[in-house]
């Protein structure tokens, strides 16, 4: 992951300058490089609720619409900054984990109600929009960090294992190191070109070829598929859950801080305002589109630090670039062939990939707590809210079994349940405790001066 906490970067192309038509797609296809979500978290889903490809490529255009969808309104009149949206890890769990308890059409169904409430709480008009104002409580450090840290350690638990498929053990073995190997050496020796941007891109190529020389890839499915198809409502059916509902709150809860992150750099860059109602502007258009999506069976998106990095390393901020790359994102999520390509890849080399992905993910979480100043304090609200909330992947099988699946897809989430920690234990702790703590040491301090000058 690109280091995008510089504010003193100077942009060579301005955010409101354009480039030529030619310029805007080479340097839109580098951003659409950097969206690794896309080409991994749909595959994984659907391996781990066992769709068929079909289904998992259907899903993956999905997806293509839903980050070109957003990037355009992004990009365009809604926020008016290089933006490029892309599907979050907070979604891509919430997602998976609610397909597998209550099905994918209540999980999408579910997803698209919970993006009409952040819809309403976000209207961008004068002081009507709230959720500019409510992220405060998500975006500290030690809340965002620490999140970061129980997604990352929890998706370990779809990385390694897969490495090795169902069956040929060691050739997918093999072709999940060669994979690794490449994304290691381009993340490593690849200096600030697109090769290293694209490096899980371009480990999965290389674990792929891999795998069609010496194993059994098959692409037949490719062929069959269409060159054209419009996106259906719903297309895995349709429900509600309130559980699941929440789950989905949380998480655009959790993508919109990230996103606010990124708007304050940019603004920062480029040297324009960023005031709470450019913030729900900006949040009304992801919000949006990232309902538009769930309609059509796309996972939720939030501004991916990579693309906020490649507008860093080039310095190229036209948002007109970003607009350009979803474009192309909405016409792939058009074409059933590119789907289609992507879901017959390997598995092991997805999974392999994927390893990487989520490691990065988990240690950018523990870079953003590193800012945290560790007093007992902080230690008691991120200690309890990691170590709890990954103790739920354990609860005794007893105990959840009786509940309803709605409910179980809610208490046995370590995500839903650290956000929901962190939030209410920072707030309590750092809001309320330490400022009275600290106004109770001062006191404390005069009166020992007071005592002392007195003798």
């Amino acid at each position: 992951m690109q280091d995008t906490h510089s504010e003193e970067q100077q942009l060579q192309v301005g955010i409101e300058d354009k480039l030529t038509i030619g310029a805007n797609i080479t340097y839109g296809i580098q951003h659409l490089l950097a969206l690794t979500g896309i080409f991994l978290f749909p595959v994984l889903i659907g391996q781990a609720l066992g769709l068929d490809s079909g289904k998992i490529g259907y899903m993956i255009q999905a997806c293509f619409l839903t980050t070109g969808i957003v990037t355009i309104l992004q990009s365009g009149k809604m926020l008016r900054l290089p933006v490029v949206q892309g599907p979050t890890a907070a979604f891509f769990v919430a997602v998976m984990s609610a397909g597998a308890s209550v099905g994918l059409g209540t999980a999408f169904g579910s997803m698209a109600v919970a993006g009409i409430i952040f819809m309403l709480l976000a209207i961008p008009i004068r002081r009507f929009g709230l959720i500019g104002y409510v992220n405060r409580f998500i975006a500290p450090p030690i809340v965002y960090g620490t999140l970061l840290i129980i997604i990352g350690a929890q998706l370990a638990d779809i990385g390694l294992k897969n490495w090795f498929g169902s069956a040929n053990s060691g050739m997918n073995f093999a072709a999940s190191v060669v994979t690794v190997v490449c994304v290691l050496a381009l993340m490593i020796f690849g200096g600030k070109t697109i090769m290293r941007r694209g490096a899980l891109l371009w480990g999965i190529i290389a674990g792929t070829i891999f795998y069609a020389l010496f194993g059994s890839a098959n692409f037949s499915a490719v062929s069959h598929a269409g060159w054209f198809s419009l996106p259906d409502l719903f297309p895995f059916g349709f429900g509600v859950s309130v559980p699941v509902v929440i789950l989905m709150l949380l998480a655009f809860l959790q993508a919109s801080a990230e996103a606010v992150g990124m708007y304050t750099l940019l603004t920062k860059w480029g040297k324009q305002k960023l005031d709470p109602e450019r913030v729900n502007r900006g949040l009304f258009g992801e919000f949006l589109g990232c309902t538009l999506g769930a309609v059509f069976g796309g996972l939720g998106t939030t501004s991916y630090p990579e693309n906020i990095g490649i507008v860093r390393v080039s310095g190229i901020g036209s948002r007109f670039v970003t607009m350009t790359a979803g474009i192309m994102a909405v016409i792939l999520g058009l074409i059933p062939k590119v789907g289609m390509f992507i879901a017959s890849l390997p598995g092991p080399v997805l999974s392999a990939a994927s390893t990487i992905l989520f490691g990065i993910i988990a240690i950018s979480g523990i870079q953003m707590v590193s800012k945290v100043v560790w007093d007992e304090l902080n230690l008691v609200v991120a200690g309890s809210s990691f170590i709890i909330s990954l103790g739920t992947m354990y609860l005794p099988a007893d105990l959840t079994a009786g509940l309803p699946l709605a409910v179980q897809s809610v208490v046995t989430q370590p995500m839903l349940i650290g956000v929901v920690m962190l939030i209410v234990l920072n707030t309590i702790v750092n809001v309320w405790v330490r400022p009275r703590l600290a106004k109770r040491e001062a006191g404390h301090s005069a009166q020992t001066e007071v005592t002392a000058e007195a003798v």
